[in-house]
């Protein structure tokens, strides 16, 4: 099974997952059991499913035959390249490829001079009108073909502007661009390039990330800090006849070496095994050296051999338009499919369906609490329109005095919820404070300004160690505040249930353990930016100056993931409270709708008793429906405590 027929089947696991969650929410509303909290629950769920990206980053240096890959594994059904990959053509600028249904089809180019600007990429993003757009015709894939060989283009600059831009180092010479006669050397024309295409696969949330050569990675610190950490896999591209070279490995250790054993998928795409298919060869031989290099080069990288797949991206192309099964088998190209499909898609599906199961779970156990707690007040209610059967009208009428009251009392009950808000709100905003920008900004001034000095960066380690030290420590205050907030809660639920016999239960534990551990990785993952190997470009106010930007950027999203979970949380709490409070002004109108019925008509005694006993049923009924939709067909039916007809409160 290709790739492309994996993303098919993952994305309508997606949209069948979503329409589910819809039609819980439906089903819920209808029965007058979806509050806000449960709501807001729902549909962040729905949105994260409609809306979830599949990032599959390429890497290499120049030649590699990557962006020959990306035509072989995503794009062939166009029988022809779409990347630039010819002889002489390759891709000089990192390019994302997506889909964004509000923009037209088309290609977005960000011009090399932005290099010598303040401005990162992320903000670049948000001033289009600096972007260099052409239309792309999808229906046309020889003018898509000649609109995408754009991102190749290079222009010729002085060795002071090239080493401005960041492609000129002193420091190493052999790595530099040569010169032409007229003393200019070649750099990208483009910075960065954003295709926007409506390709079956992009529609469905794949993004494919190419990133061209050393040079590119270390002079834009975004690709590695902000982009690439967010990649379900990272293919990791090298040419099978060379091997390792000296850059490859560069760029390996300095970027892509995995910060922790199984955080995402690493491949290593050992390219171009056609060239070893010598005629002179026998296959056994042919096979032999291929492991060989599988091996050596597992071993260099420190990974294990099953990581390094070797694979013809050339041939697999040419198999695939050619519809040449046996070349496609010769190329080893449904190797690599299956190990991003295992190594992505069945990870991505795993972590949805975890995070739906839980919300659901959770969902299932505050739906069937609020039940109970809903029929325990009509078993209440009828017991109580039992006592009254024979009963003269005076009584009737002192129990209609009984109900007033004890509305009465409650509502001036409401004085004591209130400042239990309020204890409640000042705690939330403690807790907001900590994980708002200003407190942010705080954690990170010092080391943003060290970064941006110029020179050479002394004791910058001992800065960065700092900062994420002090950041560490305002998470750590902000878990020991959400259990402060959490246990205040606990106590007044407990309260409140005691007292008005609600069903109140928090949503679970606020938990901010995994901000911490993503903190935790932001912060390993970026401590070969301020080694060695990278004093020189550290040195560079400019390279500074984006570093900065760029893990400040990373920070901050860590940061409204954690007030966004916090927030939702609360909104979860809260919406249990404001729904009960709602049902039991509901239930005091029942009671006294249903007395002041008996009191104008002694034979709808009855007739009440009957609609609560039928509303008891098919509540227990709805209940049964509702865990049905959530796939637990197994569960027993809900029982009904029945109320004898002589029974007396």
């Amino acid at each position: 099974m290709s790739f492309s027929r994996d993303l098919d089947a993952h994305s309508a696991w997606r949209r069948q997952q979503a329409q589910r969650l819809g039609v819980l929410a439906e089903a819920l509303a209808a029965r007058d059991l979806l509050d806000g909290g449960l709501r807001e629950r729902l549909e962040r769920l729905q949105r994260r499913l409609q809306t979830d990206k599949v990032m599959v980053a390429f890497v290499a240096e120049f030649s590699r035959g990557k962006s020959e890959l990306i035509n072989a594994v995503f794009f062939a059904g166009y029988g022809r390249r779409i990347m630039p990959a010819s002889a002489g053509r390759t891709t000089m600028c990192p390019t994302e490829l997506g889909y964004d249904a509000d923009l037209p089809p088309c290609l977005r180019l960000l011009p090399i001079e932005t290099r010598l600007q303040p401005q990162s990429l992320l903000e670049w993003r948000s001033a289009p009108e600096r972007w260099q757009r052409i239309d792309l015709d999808v229906d046309d894939p020889e003018q898509l073909a000649r609109a995408l060989e754009t991102v190749a283009e290079v222009v010729r600059v002085p060795v002071e502007q090239a080493r401005a831009l960041g492609f000129w180092h002193d420091e190493a010479p052999q790595d530099n661009p040569l010169p032409g006669p007229d003393g200019l050397v070649e750099v990208p024309r483009w910075r960065h390039a954003l295709i926007n295409l409506a390709h079956p696969l992009l529609k469905q949330g794949l993004v494919v990330l190419d990133t061209p050569g050393l040079n590119a990675i270390g002079a834009e610190p975004e690709l590695t800090v902000g982009l690439l950490p967010l990649a379900q896999a990272v293919v990791f591209v090298l040419a099978a006849d060379a091997g390792v070279s000296k850059s490859d490995l560069a760029i390996w250790r300095e970027h892509l070496a995995p910060a922790a054993e199984g955080v995402d998928a690493r491949l290593v795409v050992l390219n171009k095994i056609d060239v070893l298919w010598d005629g002179l060869s026998t296959p056994e031989a042919i096979e032999a050296q291929i492991e060989r290099q599988r091996a050596g080069t597992a071993q260099v990288l420190g990974l294990d051999p099953s990581q390094v797949i070797a694979v013809s991206a050339q041939k697999g192309l040419l198999a695939k338009v050619r519809g040449d099964e046996t070349l496609l088998a010769d190329s080893r190209l449904p190797a690599l499919e299956q190990a991003l499909t295992e190594g992505v898609l069945q990870r991505r599906r795993e972590w949805l369906g975890g995070q739906v199961d839980a919300a659901l779970s959770s969902l299932v156990a505050e739906v069937e609490q609020r039940w109970r707690w809903r029929d325990r007040e009509w078993q209440d209610q009828i017991e109580e329109l039992q006592g009254l059967a024979g009963k003269n009208s005076a009584v009737i009428a002192q129990m209609r005095r009984r109900i007033e009251q004890e509305q009465r009392d409650f509502d001036a009950g409401g004085m004591r919820i209130q400042a239990l808000r309020s204890v409640h709100l000042r705690l939330l905003r403690e807790l907001f404070g900590l994980l708002g920008s200003q407190s942010l900004q705080a954690g990170v001034q010092a080391l943003a300004a060290a970064l941006r000095q110029p020179g050479v960066k002394l004791g910058i380690r001992g800065v960065y160690g700092e900062a994420f030290a002090q950041l560490h420590g305002t998470l750590a205050q902000a878990q020991e505040k959400a259990a402060e907030v959490q246990a205040m809660l606990q106590a007044s639920f407990r309260s409140l249930n005691a007292e008005y016999g609600f069903a109140l239960q928090l949503p679970g534990a606020l938990d901010l353990a995994p901000f911490a551990a993503e903190l935790r990785d932001i912060e390993q993952s970026h401590l070969q930016y301020l080694g060695l190997t990278n004093v020189l470009r550290l040195a560079r106010a400019e390279y500074g100056e984006r570093l900065a930007k760029a893990v400040v950027g990373r920070l901050q999203a860590v940061f409204d993931a954690a007030l966004a979970e916090v927030e939702s949380w609360n909104k979860a709490a809260a919406a249990q409270l404001d729904a009960q409070l709602r049902e039991r002004r509901r239930h005091f109108a029942r009671r006294l709708e249903a007395v002041h019925r008996i009191e104008a008509a002694a034979g709808s005694l009855d007739e009440r008793l009957a609609e609560l006993r039928e509303q008891r049923e098919q509540t227990a009924r709805d209940v049964q429906a509702l865990r049905q939709l959530l796939g637990d067909e197994t569960a027993p039916p809900v029982p009904v405590v029945p109320v004898a007809d002589d029974d007396r409160r």
